[in-house]
């Protein structure tokens, strides 16, 4: 093809009206429910399976996570659900995908400094709750996150699929 072939693929996109993140879930309008779906699930979904017609010798494919999939998580609210179906997809994809040996993961990293987590309200208080609290007595880094992608993408991975990596 005209792209020839790709190892690996990355995907960290995702979105919500930071308006509608703050307050009750239950008053989350349909317009940015499926706004937000489509754009931090259903945008991996698409380009997973384009990713994976150009992955002709195999490959591994990582999507981004937070544990507000898992737990209930202040001011972050429709994300949740959507990373939660995020990490869903991730499952069913390493599924259609591994018997072309193609890996799907994600990794899921706890609050750090960025301009994702900027758009949450009271970023900086978990920030500091997890800097109190985490095992480790601090929070992770961007260079442990990607160590995460490089294990995750690499052979170092290679009989790895259709987890979520917790840094």
């Amino acid at each position: 093809s005209e792209w020839g072939s790709i190892d690996f693929f990355v995907h960290a996109v995702a979105f919500s009206d930071k308006n509608e993140l703050t307050g009750r879930f239950a008053d989350t309008s349909r317009e940015n429910f499926n706004r937000t779906m489509t754009i931090s699930c259903f945008s991996f979904v698409e380009t997973a399976k384009r990713a994976a017609d150009l992955m002709t010798d195999g490959g591994s494919m990582v999507t981004l996570t937070y544990d507000g999939s898992q737990r209930v998580m202040p001011n972050y609210n429709v994300m949740g659900v959507a990373k939660a179906a995020l990490e869903a997809s991730v499952r069913y994809l390493a599924t259609d995908f591994g018997r072309d040996a193609i890996r799907v993961n994600a990794i899921s990293a706890g609050p750090m400094r960025t301009l994702a987590g900027a758009g949450v309200a009271d970023a900086r208080l978990m920030f500091n709750f997890q800097k109190q609290h985490a095992p480790l007595g601090r929070t992770v880094t961007l260079d442990e996150v990607g160590g995460a992608g490089i294990y995750l993408l690499s052979d170092l991975g290679s009989g790895v699929t259709g987890e979520v990596h917790y840094v």
